[in-house]
């Protein structure tokens, strides 16, 4: 049987699908949450369909339909923001000016709502951006436990900032206070881990925020519009649907964004943040594009290379900002590398997102399998091959890996992100040549380096810093853990993202000071005593 042949029987017959796991009905959202209001909708609407394609004894038909959500215009874009900004009321209203402690409340509610809802939402992820149900409940169990390492992290923040400070005869108290209104869009790769790793610290440090889910996953946060309205006060947080070429440069235009919260490209974010006629008025937490090399040396354990850079270009059809996107080897173990990662990447499993194990399977983007292949048949042009059997076959939205080498400049894979199940392979002689490489790329994400001898990876590791915000020792390039810091320099992101530096990237310290004098010491006291002030107090939040 033929790799096409093959791809083919990998879709279902609807009723091959397990009940578990079906769409019952299509979910057809007519409600926009705004100003603490579940609005009805009745005007344009978007069809979600799925990328898994259903079939029948005259072969494949036409994707699964999920459902469809709200295309609204400029008219609710204004109303919405109308409601934040009123919602945050120059920091005056009441989610902005609420204590810390009232604040995790909201969270925690909210958390308590949607992990009744897990099931409904896993499936959502599943079906629209063709995540395996394995990786789909993944994600939804660590944003879980984001939300609560974030809690717990700003607890710990809070009451370290509890106390009074005594300088050169002043006394101030610092704690973090909100910026204002937050424009929160997350990637459909991640549609509820990213969107909740800015979405959450921005709620929690007391902001308020616009939310455009994303194109792919929009539909997945339909059952979580009840819990923002009822755990949160009306305004705070408010639903953009939408072209998001057109809504957000018009939001940004309006001058009222505090705050852009975007996982997306670089190219996005920068006439994103010329839209603003105030830049110095806007904080930007962006995550943005990667191009992540892994470097492997002469002597690296290759079966270890192998398992680590399989794991890193290909989890999730290699859709992750994060995945290594190129890999470079020394030219001593070329062959046998190539050999050993051709084997293994023809010995994943490929199919439908419920099957157990599988780890390839349809891109939610038809757009992309075109693109993959246009980078594939420019490689081959300028000389390189695919050189594992079927590499690049497509048959509807699933596509074979492809492993393609010798990759070289002026190719498309070369520099730029493909952000899909294609893995470009280029070999080097000189260490300085992949030096190089990481040096001359417009992204400094991560690195992953391959290796045994601890003289050439220091040599290696200390310019490397200096380049990329990771470097990863024998493993693959990954995010986690959540604690630890995640950042990109050059054109990769601003700002650094983790549980704890998220907190801060959607605050700014502010500070209430007066002299040391005893009028000034029995107005603090008379101010912590009365419980008043939110923000001059001593409290301890277990």
């Amino acid at each position: 049987m033929n790799t096409t042949q093959a791809l083919h029987e990998l879709f279902p017959r609807h009723d091959a699908i397990p009940a578990d796991c079906q769409i019952l009905a299509p979910i057809h959202q007519r409600t926009l949450l705004v100003n603490g209001e579940l609005k009805m909708w009745r005007g344009e609407v978007r069809q979600v369909r799925s990328p898994v394609y259903v079939t029948n004894e005259e072969g494949i038909q036409a994707p699964v339909e999920i459902g469809s959500y709200p295309i609204t215009g400029k008219a609710e874009a204004d109303e919405a923001l109308a409601a934040a900004v009123a919602a945050y009321d120059n920091g005056r209203g009441r989610w902005p000016t609420m204590s810390v402690a009232e604040r995790i409340a909201c969270v925690e509610e909210f958390t308590r709502q949607i992990l009744a809802k897990r099931r409904e939402i896993v499936n959502l992820i599943m079906w629209e951006i063709g995540k395996s149900q394995a990786d789909s409940e993944k994600e939804f169990d660590r944003t879980i436990v984001y939300i609560r390492d974030t809690i717990d992290a700003l607890k710990k923040l809070d009451n370290d900032n509890s106390r009074f400070q005594i300088v050169e005869g002043t006394i101030g108290q610092i704690r973090r206070s909100p910026l204002g209104i937050t424009l929160c869009m997350g990637p459909y790769n991640y549609p509820l881990n990213e969107t909740f790793t800015t979405l959450i610290p921005a709620l929690i440090m007391g902001n308020v925020v616009l939310f455009k889910p994303p194109r792919f996953g929009t539909l997945l946060f339909y059952p979580m519009l009840e819990a923002f309205r009822s755990a949160f006060p009306a305004g705070v947080i408010n639903t953009i649907y939408g072209k998001g070429s057109e809504l957000v440069p018009y939001l940004m235009g309006s001058g009222k964004i505090n705050v852009l919260a975007l996982i997306g490209s670089s190219r996005v974010a920068d006439q994103l943040k010329k839209a603003h006629p105030k830049s110095n008025r806007l904080r930007a937490v962006l995550g943005l594009d990667a191009k992540n090399a892994a470097i492997i040396l002469p002597d690296a354990d290759l079966d270890l290379a192998v398992k680590e850079c399989i794991a890193g270009s290909l989890s999730f059809n290699g859709q992750r900002c994060t995945a290594i996107k190129m890999i470079l080897v020394h030219q001593s173990v070329a062959e046998q590398f190539l050999r050993r990662f051709a084997d293994a990447v023809n010995a994943l499993k490929i199919g439908m997102p419920w099957e157990k194990g599988v780890m390839i399977t349809p891109l939610p983007d038809l757009e992309k399998c075109a693109y993959l292949t246009e980078c594939i048949e420019d490689a081959k042009a300028q000389g390189a091959k695919v050189i594992n059997e079927g590499g690049g076959t497509v048959v509807e939205t699933l596509f074979k890996p492809a492993v393609v080498f010798p990759v070289k400049e002026g190719m498309k894979l070369y520099r730029e992100e493909q952000f899909g199940p294609v893995v470009p392979i280029a070999p080097f002689e000189d260490i300085e040549d992949a030096l190089d490489y990481i040096i001359t790329s417009d992204y400094g994400q991560q690195v992953s380096l391959f290796g045994t001898d601890p003289h050439q990876i220091a040599a290696l590791v200390d310019p490397l810093v200096n380049q990329v915000c990771r470097v990863n020792l024998n493993c693959q390039c990954q995010r986690g853990p959540d604690v630890f810091p995640f950042a990109g320099r050059k054109d990769s992101a601003e700002g650094t993202l983790s549980v704890h530096d998220a907190l801060r990237a959607f605050s700014i310290r502010s500070m209430v000071a007066a002299k040391q004098t005893d009028a000034s010491k029995k107005l603090l006291d008379a101010l912590v005593l009365s419980n008043e002030s939110n923000f001059i107090n001593t409290r301890f939040i277990l």
